[in-house]
């Protein structure tokens, strides 16, 4: 073997090493892409997850709104029942008492 032969045997050598740490590298990249595209996507799925949360909430502060405006119209209606009550039953006992204060009539 000459020095020309050993020389490209050499040349080939560190060639074939150079390309197997590019195949190292690219593979190291390729996992790092595949890891962010991951990442990202499930960044997208957390954030469609919060926009559809917020939705809900939003939604749940209208019915909450709505369900306290609902109690505070049954409150007054049934104060007013209940004062529509009191009233009545005094005009009850009202009539009930003039009935017996009445002297009795014979016919």
């Amino acid at each position: 073997m000459n020095h020309s032969d050993k020389s490209d045997d050499e040349n080939a050598k560190r060639l074939t090493a150079d390309i197997a740490e590019l195949q190292t590298a690219l593979a190291q990249l390729e996992r790092i892409v595949a890891g962010r595209l991951e990442d990202e996507a499930s960044n997208a799925e957390l954030q469609e997850e919060l926009a559809i949360m917020q939705d809900d909430r939003s939604r749940l502060a209208l019915d909450l709104d709505a369900a306290l405006a609902r109690q505070n119209a049954l409150e007054k209606s049934r104060d007013e029942a209940l004062r529509r009550l009191e009233a009545a039953s005094e005009g009850v006992a009202a009539a009930l008492g003039a009935a017996v204060a009445a002297p009795v009539r014979e016919g």
